[in-house]
């Protein structure tokens, strides 16, 4: 076997022809050109008079043999008669990149699946490196406009570096991707997704999830007039959940005697749950929760109609109960729940959308507790955009397999 033909099975390359090899210092070094002779523009492709050259321009490619393994070449300026000025392209590489394409996916896969320091060392780069790899991996491999066709869509926040900082997130329901994310949690970034958007597409929204969160909620009503709210279930029973909470722990501290302390100790747990996620002991706790604090029991008994009802599918019959419900919580004399009872009456219709639709941010609370696992994982990231960058590559279901040359095999 030659070795041009050896080198080339080695390389998995496809549209490039071998000049020379030698061996380096970092190891093996592949003179190599494209299998064209006529200079191509980088940004549209087409041929064009050429000058100048960048002597001795390398990429690194994937290691062979436990070598450090760099492609070289002459790169040529092209004269565009469409861009301009441009530098020659070249079939195993992105215009900016110093490195090959394979040798990127599989730092994009690696990524995908492990820590940037355990990355950073397998491929032997540097930390900042694997971000810039990422960004046009992610840029390769989006080989559509993640904003089009967008007609149900989840709205959510998520916190990072210690729960300091925010970024934004958007959520297709209808594929389950992650379509949007910038840093910041206020009316005004929003907008800039909906500026991004554009009025036709905007137009298309038929529903948008969010929780109770004033600065999206005025955010939608002003790009998306037309676009139904719908609030989280999830947020929704957790206004009534921390209510609850807060009544058990006044209760607790405004107990006369040891003994009525006694009587509320281990009954955070049986109220909070539903009753059939309850074990017997539990069940047994609150049994006896009526003759040993009403008030609390009056709590628990609101906590759980309130879920009933957002069981329930009947959006005319869940509206009157609601209003009852609302009423009987105002009169409870308990202050958590008159102030959950204020929130719920001023955001009913949005509740009953939930009703009528089913749709929550389930899927969007899903995704950034995989978004959480991330995280934890790159051990804290200290930018938005190093996180938005993994969010895209993890969460946009870009599909990466681990690159392997086989003899005969091209990438």
């Amino acid at each position: 076997m030659r070795l041009n033909t050896l080198l080339l099975q080695l390389l998995g390359l496809e549209y490039l022809r071998i000049i020379d090899a030698t061996f380096g210092e970092t190891g093996l070094v592949v003179d190599v050109a494209p299998t064209w002779r006529a200079a191509r523009c980088s940004s549209c492709g087409f041929n064009g008079p050429c000058y100048d050259r960048d002597k001795g321009r390398r990429w690194r490619h994937l290691d062979a043999c436990g070598m450090t393994v760099h492609l070289r070449y002459d790169t040529r300026r092209v004269d565009c008669v469409r861009c301009g000025v441009t530098v020659e392209h070249v079939p195993w590489a992105n215009p900016s990149a110093w490195f090959t394409r394979p040798f990127e996916d599989q730092v994009g896969y690696l990524a995908q699946r492990c820590d940037r320091t355990t990355v950073s060392k397998q491929m032997r780069v540097n930390w900042s490196t694997v971000d810039a790899i990422i960004t046009r991996v992610v840029r390769r491999h989006t080989h559509v406009d993640p904003l089009a066709n967008l007609t149900l869509i989840g709205i959510d926040e998520l916190s990072y570096r210690k729960h300091h900082e925010y970024i934004t997130t958007v959520v297709d329901h209808v594929t389950g991707k992650i379509v949007w994310a910038h840093r910041g949690k206020s009316a005004d970034t929003l907008k800039l997704f909906f500026a991004e958007l554009g009025a036709k597409r905007v137009a298309k929204i038929k529903a948008v999830t969010i929780d109770m969160s004033a600065a999206y909620v005025k955010a939608v009503t002003e790009a998306a007039p037309n676009a139904e709210i719908i609030y989280d279930r999830f947020h929704v029973q957790r206004l009534v959940h921390d209510a609850l909470d807060e009544v058990r722990r006044a209760e607790v501290h405004e107990a006369p005697t040891a003994e009525d302390r006694e009587a509320l100790k281990g009954t955070r747990y049986p109220t909070q749950k539903r009753p059939w996620n309850m074990t017997d002991v539990e069940t047994k706790k609150l049994t006896t929760l009526p003759f040993t604090n009403f008030r609390l029991y009056i709590a628990y008994l609101m906590k759980e109609s309130l879920a009933a009802l957002l069981d329930s599918r009947q959006v005319h019959v869940v509206r009157a109960k609601l209003v009852e419900w609302i009423a009987w919580a105002g009169a409870s004399q308990l202050a958590p729940f008159v102030r959950a009872a204020k929130t719920i009456a001023s955001h009913i219709e949005g509740i009953l959308a939930y009703v009528r639709s089913r749709l929550t941010n389930a899927r969007t609370e899903g995704l950034n507790g995989k978004i959480r696992t991330i995280t934890r994982r790159s051990y804290g990231l200290h930018s938005a955009s190093s996180l938005i960058t993994l969010l895209k590559l993890c969460c946009s279901h870009i599909e990466l397999e681990p690159v392997t040359l086989r003899p005969g095999s091209t990438h």
